[in-house]
């Protein structure tokens, strides 16, 4: 039975996320709002009565198509498909394990085609819809130590500027979210999860920077998520809906640092990056 609400579904709610943050704003304005995350129990901080929680996980398609159709029956539409479901992956290129590689890989890239996949054609029978795919500066110039995490977020602007083009034909909105310093939970969960160097590393002096890199993002002018969550909400639910915002701390210093020659901004970064190591030599 179709309502007249707005109907979101947004990827990785986990309590203290940008998703979680994105859940309760939705919700503010009056959406009804369907909260995915892998575990029900990581989304119990929900109070909102039209925030509805649905086990997720973006890695499996059948998984996948099964929350797309249960909202489809129960609400005859998704307005708004929001892929935030991301994880950080930090640590040198060639010392990340192949198996955490492809894991990040299929969380943050390959979960957004399969949504828009599943949702897409709802959207276009209906000649409407907005996509709103969470990105990271980390896409626009690399840092040390998270080449991979970097490289997935180039990955979702590329396909995220494709899936624009391609989906003006339906009257599909695509916006993509370059995101600079949030503060949330992100970088506590990865830390928790390295797992250090492996014997023998060729970077074993610079693991100091390697576990400062994974804590980069929650410096104190970090954005608060629900900041980042009102700007975000607010402008995907435009009629007009733009094709690319850039919100976060540290967007204006990457803003300059484009304009300056690669090979300066790189080896810039690379002087920041490698500190602590430089202090301890």
């Amino acid at each position: 039975m179709a309502t007249s609400q707005e109907v979101v579904l947004v990827t990785g709610c986990s309590n203290g996320g940008i998703g979680f943050a994105l859940c309760e704003e939705y919700a503010r304005q009056g959406c009804k709002v369907y909260a995915t995350a892998r575990r029900l129990q990581s989304m119990d901080a929900f109070t909102a009565p039209n925030i509805e929680k649905l086990s997720l996980d973006v890695s499996k398609e059948d998984n996948v198509h099964e929350v797309v159709q249960t909202i489809i029956e129960k609400e005859g539409r998704i307005d708004v498909l929001v892929n935030n479901a991301g994880v950080l992956c930090v640590g040198p290129v060639i010392e990340v394990p192949m198996d955490v590689i492809e894991r990040t890989y299929d969380t943050n890239v390959f979960s957004i085609i399969r949504m828009c996949k599943a949702v897409i054609p709802h959207m276009a029978a209906r000649k409407s819809g907005t996509i709103v795919n969470i990105s990271s500066i980390g896409a626009l110039i690399p840092t040390p130590w998270a080449g991979i995490y970097g490289s997935t977020k180039a990955a979702v602007q590329s396909l995220s500027d494709v899936l624009y083009m391609e989906c003006k034909p339906h009257d599909i909105s695509v916006l993509v979210v370059t995101t600079g310093g949030i503060r949330s939970k992100l970088s506590d969960n990865q830390a928790a999860a390295f797992p250090g160097l492996p014997e023998g590393s060729l970077y074993k002096r610079y693991l100091t920077d390697i576990v400062a890199r994974i804590h980069a993002s929650q410096t104190s002018d970090a954005t608060p998520a629900e900041a980042y969550a009102r700007q975000v909400v607010r402008r995907s639910l435009r009629k007009k809906v733009p094709r690319e915002i850039v919100l976060g701390a540290k967007v204006t210093l990457y803003r300059v640092l484009l304009w300056l020659p690669r090979a300066v901004t790189l080896s810039l970064f690379w002087y920041f990056f490698t500190k602590n190591a430089r202090r301890s030599s």
